[in-house]
């Protein structure tokens, strides 16, 4: 059930305290886990790491770069491995969670996951097609001479055990007509795919013009990426989570997610807080990554959660969670900004099922800490208290100050900024 991610290490991500600790000794024990060198170091503790240089390469029109707080999840045990992993994001609470949970799901064996083959699909719109079905028949009897031809557009991708393996057709009908639709399955190995995908349909579209004489329009990738999925499970122990009754409460909090599109939005939403933190850290396409979830979500018809848990005879808890992954490790941003190669290090992971596999585990984690939230104290107790830390920060408290001042904000109840300057005044003297 799962395969071991990379080479086993000696190390362990359980670092009670974690939290607490200075941020210099936080940094220090990530350097030591991961390695780092003086250099990567450095380009973690530069505030970003990214010049407006090198912004300028990445996109258009640049005046400035912006940076998001980079936080660690400790605690994760995945296929038997110890992970630290880089999150990037800016709402308080989802790495506390996706930790503290991962720590509850170490004693049931840790998190397992396994992938499908990195494959994207391209599709390729073909319009005013007359005899549709003959045509689709013309396109299939050529089937292995235009996957060798799409193949040609990126021989390093194809000696590497990629390329495009399967071609597939489709009729559809739309409100301008019926159309023809081929689609290309493609191996994309390390690399999230976009570019390769799209050049291979662009390629092919002179030739499928002239199989079905019609003409053909979109030439580009489908972020539905159905052939390439992770997925995730654990069992958590009733005793590491409060007991058989959260357990319960959970599991049916997952129901009400399973049966309700108003319920699962939100609760997919929480998986993809997990997911998205750590795609931003490793600098992925997460516009991609939340098309795909959410349309695979209703591939159904119907809108449903991407998770499900249930209560096992023993009366534990069992989860597990399954969506599309299309992530890469080659080329785009990932290999670009200083900080993604940096966190690539520190996840210490070679391919990219393995990113992707990670990826989803700290989804199933962040979405069992929101469901175990929102099943006992409500989601917002914890929230506030982070809020509340940030509204002391803000409002100029330092060092031991800190704790002081959050812990009197929150027996106030009135967790305001104006209110934090007060305490914060008060204590200073």
């Amino acid at each position: 059930m799962g395969r071991l991610l990379g080479l086993a290490k000696e190390k362990s991500s359980r670092i009670p305290g974690f939290y607490k600790l200075p941020i210099e000794e936080r940094f220090r024990n990530v350097a030591e886990f991961s390695e780092l060198s003086e250099e990567e170091s450095s380009v973690l503790r530069s505030g970003g790491g990214l010049s407006i240089e090198a912004a300028d390469r990445m996109i258009e029109n640049v005046v400035a770069t912006m940076a998001y707080p980079l936080g660690v999840a400790v605690n994760f045990k995945i296929n038997g491995r110890d992970y630290l992993i880089p999150m990037v994001l800016e709402e308080p609470s989802v790495v506390a969670a996706a930790s503290n949970m991962a720590r509850a799901m170490r004693n049931g064996e840790g998190i397992k996951t396994s992938s499908t083959d990195p494959v994207m699909i391209g599709q390729i719109q073909i319009l005013n097609v007359a005899e549709p079905e003959k045509k689709c028949e013309s396109i299939l009897t050529a089937k292995a001479e235009l996957i060798e031809f799409a193949n040609q557009q990126d021989p390093v991708l194809v000696r590497f055990g990629g390329g495009a393996k399967d071609l597939q057709v489709r009729i559809i009908n739309s409100n301008v007509g019926p159309m023809l639709i081929v689609h290309l399955l493609v191996d994309c190995r390390d690399a999230m795919g976009a570019n390769a995908v799209n050049t291979m349909c662009e390629s092919l579209a002179p030739k499928l013009e002239k199989l079905t004489q019609g003409k053909v329009l979109l030439r580009i990738l489908s972020n539905l990426a159905d052939r390439r999925l992770t997925r995730a499970e654990a069992l958590i122990l009733k005793e590491d989570i409060e007991g058989e009754e959260v357990v319960d409460g959970i599991v049916a909090a997952s129901a009400f997610a399973e049966a309700d599109p108003y319920r699962a939005a939100t609760h997919n939403k929480g998986i993809m807080n997990g997911v998205i933190a750590v795609a931003l850290a490793m600098a992925q396409d997460h516009r991609a990554l939340e098309a795909g979830a959410h349309s695979y979500a209703a591939r159904s018809g119907r809108y449903t959660a991407l998770t499900k848990w249930e209560k096992t005879s023993e009366g534990n808890l069992f989860g597990r969670l399954e969506m599309p992954m299309p992530v890469g490790i080659i080329g785009g941003a990932t290999r670009v900004h200083p900080v993604a190669k940096v966190a690539l290090k520190i996840l210490g992971i070679k391919t990219a099922l393995e990113l992707g596999e990670i990826m989803g585990a700290v989804g199933l984690a962040q979405n069992l800490g929101a469901l175990k939230a929102l099943a006992t104290e409500g989601i917002q107790r914890g929230h506030m208290r982070l809020h509340a830390r940030n509204l002391v920060v803000m409002a100029g408290a330092e060092g031991a100050l800190v704790d002081r001042a959050v812990e009197e904000l929150i027996a106030s109840s009135d967790i305001r900024f104006d209110k934090a300057v007060a305490i914060v005044k008060k204590l200073k003297g």
